[in-house]
Order: structure tokens, then sequence, then C-alpha cells
């Protein structure tokens, strides 16, 4: 997409204009390029003149779930985080003024490196350096949920307290508002969620969650693996760090996975030999955060059901013709993914745990 032409979500003309007046930019063409991945908020690479390559983040066209897709407060995430050393692309500007391409957006740094987004990136790593990456991207959890987030400037984030219990509410809610079928699963995965969210102990582990941790967010140094950023910050908050965990488990893959690959995202990204499992993710995990395992299972439960939620948004958005790149056409990729999800859960609520989302 290196043309003249608006490209879809931005408006050259002003958006050039606010880099040279506001930022001192002296770009002679923004030639913007969509990037690829993400079916949420969209990304585009610019060109920065002497800023360099930028990265500038929007929120998705069209349907969007209440209170998500918040540009200012994925910058001031990745604000915080930067000044504490967590490897994010620096951020470089907020821009809320929609005359200039539409939508509020973020300007931050391109970071050049690896991204490991598909099973054919997976299978080019040998065993030991796969190894050698699960244990750098279960350190960059950790590293996460270990900030203060005082230091970082983030304790008015969010509202750790009630955590778990409010996101059960807001994903019913959504799932209410972005459904397009009455799934069977759904009624009895939210009536078990509903149930279990009461037996919860009443002081639990909080911490900044990324809210989408999985590899193919992260961008990776080709030659040592380490990460060297961290992206896609949108649905950050403070709370409870196990549901982030369960989440990332969630987007791995294995073997002998079965409804899993159904759903189009990250698939086999996990799956060749050397990659952590699941449970070696957990282990590995809880060795260095020495967390509270007791109520994962709802984790896992509740974060099958935000996944379902968030697809459906997806495929709502896709239907109408508002994903861009290779999101375009993904709703007709999900299938039953949406109800293999809520299956998913229902295994973990039968006391399958984590082996239950091979199911």
């Amino acid at each position: 997409m290196k043309n003249h032409d608006n490209p879809r979500g931005l408006l050259e003309a002003p958006l050039t204009d606010y880099l040279r007046t506001e930022l001192a930019s002296d770009t002679a063409a923004l030639m913007p390029e969509l990037l690829p991945g993400g079916h949420s908020n969209i990304s585009y690479r610019l060109d920065g003149g002497n800023l360099g390559p930028l990265v500038l983040r929007r929120p998705p066209l069209g349907h969007l779930l209440p209170t998500a897709h918040d540009m200012a407060r994925e910058f001031k995430l990745l604000t915080g985080l930067a000044s504490v050393g967590y490897p994010v692309p620096r951020p470089i500007a907020l821009c809320e003024d929609t005359n200039v391409i539409g939508a509020p957006f973020v300007l931050m740094e391109f970071v050049d490196g690896l991204v490991i987004d598909d099973a054919a990136a997976a299978a080019r790593l040998d065993p030991s350096s796969a190894g050698k990456l699960s244990q750098n991207l279960v350190r960059c959890l950790a590293d996460l949920h270990g900030i203060n987030p005082a230091d970082a400037g983030l304790a008015d984030l969010g509202k750790p307290s009630g955590y778990l219990q409010r996101q059960l509410l807001r994903w019913i809610k959504q799932w209410e508002l972005t459904k397009k079928i009455d799934y069977p699963a759904a009624a009895q995965l939210i009536s078990w969620l509903q149930q279990a969210v009461t037996t919860l102990p009443e002081n639990t582990r909080a911490s900044i969650v990324h809210g989408d941790f999985r590899l193919d967010n992260t961008i990776l140094d080709p030659h040592t693996l380490k990460i060297k950023a961290v992206l896609d910050w949108e649905m950050s908050t403070l709370g409870d760090p196990l549901l982030d965990v369960a989440l990332t488990l969630l987007y791995m893959t294995e073997s002998s996975d079965n409804l899993r690959n159904s759903v189009p995202i990250a698939l086999g990204v996990t799956t060749p030999s050397g990659y952590y499992t699941r449970a070696e993710f957990l282990t590995a995990y809880c060795e260095i955060t020495n967390a509270d395992t007791s109520y994962f299972n709802f984790c896992l439960a509740l974060s099958c059901f935000k996944l379902a939620a968030i697809l459906e948004s997806i495929k709502h958005r896709s239907e109408a013709g508002e994903q861009l790149g290779r999101a375009e056409h993904s709703g007709v990729l999900f299938g039953d993914s949406c109800n293999n999800l809520l299956l998913m859960g229902l295994a973990v609520t039968e006391g399958d745990g984590v082996s239950g989302l091979n199911r």
C-alpha cells in the first residue's frame, strides 16, 4: 500500500501536516503501509522523515465493544512501561483530535525484529532455540506482573479489587451485545462462571496485566531471541495476573489440540518441538512467581468465554467490511470457533483444567 491514495482508516494530508507542525517531522511522503496481524486496533508503518520509521495505531473501523480501543490508555501504558525499562515500543505522541485521521491515534517508534506469527515461522526455530524463546516469554510475562504500578506511574490504571468479578460481568455484557447465535454452551458456561466467581479467594494478587499476551504480540531479537517489544496494550489494566496467564495458555497450541484448531489465531505457533507446552509454561511461571493457582480453572474458563466474545465482535466487523489487511475476511474463517471456545471452557469446568484446552 505505497501509493498516494488515502488508505482506509487514514487521511494522509492532514496527518502529514500534524507530523510537520506538532512533531517537527521533515517527512516528504508518509508512504503508509498497513502492518500485518491484528484483528483489533489497526497499525500502519509510516515514513517519519527525521523521526525515523513510525507506527500509527488507531481503533478499528465500525463496530466497537464498549470501553475497548482506548488510545489514551494505550499511550499511558507505553509511557509508563518504557520509563521502567520494560520492552515496549517508545511512545512518541497521542493525538485525540479526530479531525486529523477521523479517530484518535498513537504514534510510536517502529521496532524491527523477528515476529513469529504462524506455524511456518515457528518451525524455523530448532528445538533448543524454541525452548530458549519459551523461557524468555515466560520471564517477560512474569517481569510484567512483578512491576510496581506506582513505579511506572500506573497506580491509577485500574481498580484491582474485584477485578475477576468485574471481568465476568463485562464479558457477559459484551457477549450479549455481539453474539449472533444463542449457543447452548454459552448459557452453560456463564452459569458455571457465575457460581464459581462466588467461591474465589477474597484477596488475590494484583498487578499490571496485558490482557492479550501471546508470542505473536512480541518482536524478538533474531539472534538472541530476547523480547525487544511487547505489542497491543489496548486491554491492559490493573488486575489478577492469573487471568493473563490463562489467556496466554489459550493462545498456545499443541499437537494434541482438537477444538483449538478451529480458532484462527496464532495457529501452530507453539506446536513445533521445543516450545513449551501449556503445562510447562504454567509450571515455569509459578516457579518464578510462586503464584496461587487454586482458582486457575476459573481463569481458564473465563478466558475461553472472553475470547469467544472477542471473536464474535471481530466477526461482526468482518461481515460489515470493517476489517483491514489479513483480517479483512477473517470472519469467514471463524466457523465454529466461538462455539468451540465455549466447549473448551466447559471442558475446563468439568475438571480437566489446563488439559481441557486439548479437548
